[in-house]
């Protein structure tokens, strides 16, 4: 629906107050009572705000003098990105012909953009690129190929999933994109009984021209766990872990699972410092975030603030924990009779967090580690 005007929202006063007072909406689901709470561009409502919203509903929704109104909000297209404007837009040469029916369709469609010279990227996001490719785009992923003779794969660059915002790097953080890269996109659709035009997009914004940002960062899987066993009627607990080779400033975090996700923590899993002694006691722990009202519709990337953001130090463990609700108190339930294991479709499951990190040197994390304690 509409929320441009009174007459536009009056209708759904009462669905406004409920799905604000429950905070599903704006859609924004980290727990605010566990682990870190500071993100860059967090849109969910005080405490203040919402009970503003419940009491303005709980009046009888009255309109005011419609003098002191606004007018109407008029949006650009700079408002379809959550990166702001980019830089360099990369689309689809033409659009891929989804059949009406039949199974998901896994489709590789690579593009020569025509990149003449190199690039340092600080913000990148993908999405489909007009409302009918929006309705039929399960997810899609964009690789930088370099070499297609010696890396036809490529390197992993950004995912979009329903609901999803971008992808912005800390600063002095970024990813090269090489002159002469072409850009693959992996498409997976979900036919939805029209035959359809799919047509999607990559922006970015880039670093001035001569500017090399310091570090790399990257977005990669954690705490994959693939060999997933959810029993029907059954709520499901499951651990990924990844251990860090080296020290890293973690940017975001991302959940990923499917119809029957429920909620999903991060947490850090410490290097033992006393592991020379004879009694080295157990090891510290400490959870960074848990999203648990987990919602398959908003897969939303959650930058955390600067000033918070995890420094972790070699050897940390990153530990994934997820939990899938195969039963019919969960609504978005495809059918809760049936066992569900891990795979690629809808009505399958997965569970990983996607998270974006810099990797540091020592001396630079150590630097770091005191600048944060001085604070």
């Amino acid at each position: 629906m509409s929320l441009l005007t009174y007459q536009d929202a009056r209708p759904w006063a009462r669905a406004i107050k409920e799905k604000v007072a429950k905070r599903e909406m704006p859609p924004w689901y980290i727990d605010k009572n566990i682990g870190i709470t500071d993100f860059k561009d967090d849109p969910s409502l005080s405490d203040a705000d919402i009970a503003t919203i419940t009491k303005w509903v709980d009046d009888g929704a009255p309109q005011g003098n419609p003098a002191d109104m606004p007018p109407p909000r008029q949006f650009s297209d700079v408002d379809q990105w959550h990166i702001g404007k980019p830089d360099v837009v990369v689309s689809m040469k033409k659009p891929y012909i989804l059949p009406a029916a039949g199974p998901d369709n896994i489709v590789d469609v690579l593009v020569d953009p025509g990149f003449t010279e190199d690039m340092y990227v600080m913000a990148v996001e993908s999405k489909p690129a007009d409302p009918r490719s929006f309705k039929v785009v399960h997810h899609f992923t964009t690789n930088l190929i370099e070499d297609q003779e010696d890396d036809p794969i490529g390197l992993f660059f950004n995912e979009y999933a329903l609901g999803k915002n971008g992808d912005i790097f800390p600063p002095n953080s970024g990813r090269l994109i090489k002159a002469g890269s072409k850009i693959n996109f992996n498409l997976h659709l979900n036919p939805r009984g029209e035959e359809t035009p799919v047509t999607v997009q990559l922006g970015f914004k880039v670093f001035p021209k001569g500017v090399v940002p310091k570090y790399v960062a990257f977005t990669q899987h954690m705490g994959d766990s693939n060999e997933l066993d959810i029993p029907a009627g059954q709520v499901v607990r499951h651990d990924g872990y990844f251990r860090l080779p080296q020290p890293a400033l973690v940017a975001s975090f991302q959940p990923h699972m499917h119809n029957r996700g429920k909620a999903m923590c991060m947490e850090a899993i410490y290097p033992d410092v006393r592991a020379d002694s004879a009694r080295p006691g157990p090891a510290r722990t400490e959870t960074l975030s848990c999203v648990s009202n987990y919602q398959f519709g908003w897969h939303i990337t959650y930058p955390y603030a600067d000033n918070v953001a995890p420094l972790l130090p070699a050897g940390t463990i990153v530990h994934i924990t997820a939990w899938h609700d195969n039963t019919a108190n969960n609504k978005y339930n495809p059918n809760p009779r049936n066992w569900v294991g891990y795979g690629q479709r809808s009505i399958d499951e997965m569970s990983f967090a996607w998270v974006t990190i810099t990797y540091l040197d020592e001396a630079d994390y150590q630097q770091r580690v005191q600048a944060r304690q001085s604070q």
